[in-house]
Parts: structure tokens; sequence; C-alpha cells
């Protein structure tokens, strides 16, 4: 007999503004406590010193974190040169120094080597996993990793403002797996100095923005009344660009049931299964064909 699950059953996204301090892991267990939902994930993981959007899915939502694993992100981030970490930020053992400070113009005429597909070598201290362990745990115990070079997107940097002579603040809007330590670090290392992140706050995640952000103080005071709680956003949020295609009551059926279904005129790709107003799953179009990828207990 199947262990039933603990918890209520509520399916839908959070937009979680995480603080300072908490690991993202922390903030999935706070959201589960305070909202006693019977599944909780997030999708894209903040370091614990780095605060803003983390989107949290309850539920059946947690079937659509792959697709905002896959939105483009924007940061603000503060580096403060003249220094190398371990770790590429402020929680780290300083490791080189430098006595060299950039000028603003300087760092303004080196943001754009940095714009595109950019190749980028990964922290040490990262969650990536090297002979099936993590790199932070290897690190950790002082193996020397060689960190595989990888591309990522950068669609675009800007500098706010030279804080004073150590400290520059950026705001960066990127592609998936890119480190905005190791950008930092990068940065600095085309300016002759080194740099690590002192501070890190993510504003957006695809539609998910930093205005529309609540804290957890915020979400237990709100969802003491979860039936007037208008902050919980719909699973098919990821979605957005994801096609809808409208079945019919019986293809509906099938589909729930993993069958698949015919799909006349519908062009091959990803979509999103409609039963009316209701969605029931991710699906995939082949030659006219729905076939159900993850389907939604809804």
């Amino acid at each position: 007999m199947a262990r039933r699950r603990r918890g209520i059953p509520i399916h839908g996204w959070l937009n979680i503004d995480k603080p300072a301090g908490l690991s993202s892991s922390a903030v999935v267990g706070a959201v589960k406590r305070i909202t006693n939902a019977q599944k909780v994930g997030h999708a894209g993981t903040l370091d614990p010193f780095a605060t803003g959007v983390l989107p949290i899915a309850l539920g059946e939502a947690t079937k659509t974190v792959h697709y905002m694993m896959s939105d483009d992100k924007e940061y603000r981030f503060t580096v403060r040169w003249g220094e190398a970490r371990n770790t590429d930020d402020i929680e780290g053992e300083v490791t080189e120094t430098s006595s060299h400070r950039p000028m603003e113009k300087e760092i303004l005429n080196s943001i754009p080597a940095f714009l595109g597909t950019i190749e980028q070598i990964p922290p040490a201290f990262s969650a990536l996993k090297i002979d099936g362990k993590r790199a932070y745990k290897l690190a950790r115990e002082g193996v020397a990793l060689d960190m595989q070079a990888r591309d990522v997107q950068i669609h675009d940097m800007s500098l706010v403002e030279c804080r004073d002579s150590d400290h520059a603040v950026l705001d960066v809007c990127c592609g998936k797996g890119t480190y905005i330590r190791a950008l930092a670090r990068d940065l600095a290392g085309t300016l002759g100095t080194f740099g690590h992140l002192v501070d890190l706050r993510r504003t957006r995640v695809g539609s998910f923005c930093e205005k529309n952000a609540i804290s957890l103080d915020k979400l237990e005071k709100l969802w003491q009344c979860p039936a007037e709680f208008e902050g919980l956003l719909p699973v098919t949020t990821p979605l957005d660009d994801i096609p809808a295609v409208a079945l019919t009551e019986a293809q509906a059926l099938r589909v729930r049931h993993g069958n698949d279904v015919a799909a006349p005129n519908q062009a091959d790709g990803i979509v999103c299964a409609m039963d009316g107003i209701i969605p029931i799953g991710i699906a995939k179009v082949e030659d006219e064909r729905l076939y159900p990828v993850r389907v939604f207990n809804i």
C-alpha cells in the first residue's frame, strides 16, 4: 500500500524574495512549513549570501520547474576589486591580492567583451558534479579540480555605479548556467586585477520579477487566510511561451491516462494540453499526434 503524502495538495507558484543567510533548500523548507503543502521545490539555486527572486513550485507545479530553469535571469551584483577568493565570493578565503583598482572608463570599456556567447569556467565551489561528486565537496577536501569551460549567454551588462575605488555595482541579464561569481572574477581579470562578489541580488527569473516578490515573513502573515491569498500563481506560469492545445473531453481523458491522441494541423513541438481552462499537462506533438510528457494531477 502506497504511503500517504503528508500535508495538503496545493498547486501553483510562489515568487519568494529570498533573504541573505538562508540556502535555497532552507527557503523550500520554510515555505513547506508555512503552507503545509505536500510537495515543494525551487527553480534556480541562489547562494546563501545572495538575495532576491526565488521561484517556488508547489504540488503539480514542480513538473514545470525545468521550463523555469531555462528562462533568462537578471542580477545586480557588487564586485570587490583587489582580492581573489577561493569561492569567488565574500564567503571564501583570500588567495591573491592586487593593488590595482580599475577606473570607471576602464570598466565601461571592458563590458562589450562579455556580451553574447562567452566561455566561462565555473567556480570550483559549485554544485556541478565531477565523477559523481559535487565540486564544492571536493574543493573543501582540498582536491585540485580541473573545471571545464562552457558556453553561456550574456544578453546585457551595464555599470550602475562605482561605489568607491574598491567596489563597482553592475546589472546583468543572462541565460541559464551562468555563474555571476565567475563573471565578476573574469571581469576583474580583464582589468588587470582580482575580484570577487560581495553582494548578489537576483531581480528577475523569466516572468518572476523583484517588484512582485514577497518575503517569507509576509507569506506567513498572508497565508493565515489561504482562501484569500492572491500570491499563488498558476501551475502553467513557466509555460507562457509554449503553445496551448485544446482537447475534446474524450481526448483529455485519454491524455490523463497517458495515452496519445490525434492533433491534426498542429506543428511539431512541446505544447500545453488543455481541457477548457484546466491544464492537463505538458505534451509533445509529432506527426500530428500528441504524446503526454508530464500529466498534471489537478
